[in-house]
């Protein structure tokens, strides 16, 4: 089966009364455009997506009247980094962008990859962070930079 479009996500569309097999993917192959895949229950499938979007955690590639295929993520390792103050992630923030290390913001919580050297900067500075696995929404996605 190939995969040319996604259906949609399962915090839009309900999947409950479906059987439910899933592809786990790592965060990085969510910016893939084409890939080979297999569910959880063996089922191979080819994904070739246009340009209009990454893949997400939750979304829909393929559903009938009975089944549906989701994606999912596998657990990345990351630092989940909480400055009690506003001059603080400012201070952290420009750490983090200065070694152009992509972050992800939810609520109060700055996430990046692990990193043993964001890791040291933190611990250097007595900023509140932890390490964690976590299944993230959506791909870190590489910044693009240029000192000119």
């Amino acid at each position: 089966m190939i995969i040319e479009k996604v259906v949609g996500n399962i915090e839009e569309i309900s999947v409950n009364h479906l059987h439910n097999e899933r592809v786990y993917l790592e965060s990085s192959d969510l910016l893939k455009r084409i890939q080979r895949v297999k569910t959880d229950h063996g089922r191979e499938l080819g994904i070739r997506l246009n340009k209009e979007r990454a893949l997400q955690r939750g979304d829909i590639l393929f559903m009938d009247e009975k089944n549906a295929i989701i994606v999912d993520v596998l657990s990345n390792d990351v630092l989940v980094i909480r400055p009690e103050t506003l001059e603080m992630m400012g201070t952290i923030a420009h750490q983090i962008g200065n070694r152009h290390t992509p972050a992800q913001f939810y609520g109060n919580e700055m996430i990046v990859e692990y990193d043993y050297l964001i890791e040291e900067m933190l611990t250097q500075h007595n900023v509140l962070f932890s390490r964690e696995e976590r299944k993230l929404k959506e791909a870190f996605r590489p910044i693009g930079h240029s000192h000119d």
